[in-house]
C-alpha cells in the first residue's frame, strides 16, 4: 500500500539529507519526493510517497518526528487530499506524427512546450492515472526523454498539514 505523507521541516540545508538518510537507513524505499518552500519562507514541505503497510507508516513517521528539523508529519490519505504530478516528455516527431502528437496533448489537457525539427516537448500535470495513460499513447512515437516530479498534495478543505 502507498502512503502520502506531508512532512513540515525547518528551510535549512541538510535537513533533505537526514531525511532520506532516515529512509535508507531503516531500509524504506521512497517512491516519490518532491520538495518545497511553504507560505512561510522559514518552513519547507516534502510530500514523501513510500510503499508499505501501516506499520512501516508507523515506524516512519516515529523516525520522522524524532528529528530536530521536522515540524509536523501528516498521513495524507488519498480521499482527503488534492494530488497532483508533473511531466516533462519529449517524443520525437516530424511533420507526419506532429499533428496526432498535439491532438493526444489536446485530449490530455497537455501542452506543447518546446517544438524542434525532429521532437517536440509535452507539458501534463495530473495523477499519477492520467501521466501514465499519456506517456503509454506516446510511446509510439518514441520517447526520447521523460522526468516526472514526484506527486505532491494539499488536504482537501479547511484542514491544514
Amino acid at each position: 500500500m502507498k502512503h502520502t505523507l506531508a512532512v513540515l521541516v525547518e528551510n535549512r540545508s541538510g535537513v533533505l539529507t537526514r531525511v532520506a538518510g532516515l529512509f535508507s537507513r531503516r531500509g524504506y524505499n521512497i517512491e516519490s519526493l518532491a520538495v518545497g518552500v511553504t507560505e512561510d519562507l522559514s518552513v519547507s514541505r516534502m510530500t514523501i510517497v513510500v510503499e508499505g503497510d501501516d506499520n512501516v507508516l508507523e515506524q516512519v513517521t516515529k523516525q520522522l518526528n524524532k528529528l530536530i528539523d521536522v515540524i509536523k508529519v501528516s498521513d495524507i490519505g488519498n480521499d482527503e487530499a488534492v494530488e497532483r504530478e508533473l511531466a516533462l516528455i519529449k517524443v520525437t516527431a516530424d511533420v507526419n506524427t506532429r499533428a496526432e502528437i498535439i491532438q493526444i496533448a489536446n485530449i490530455f489537457r497537455a501542452r506543447i512546450v518546446d517544438v524542434a525539427p525532429k521532437s517536440m516537448t509535452v507539458e501534463v500535470t495530473g495523477d499519477e492515472a492520467k501521466l501514465q495513460a499519456i506517456e503509454k499513447l506516446l510511446r509510439q512515437f518514441g520517447i526520447k526523454e521523460m522526468v516526472r516530479t514526484g506527486k505532491i498534495a494539499l488536504s482537501r478543505g479547511p484542514k491544514k498539514v
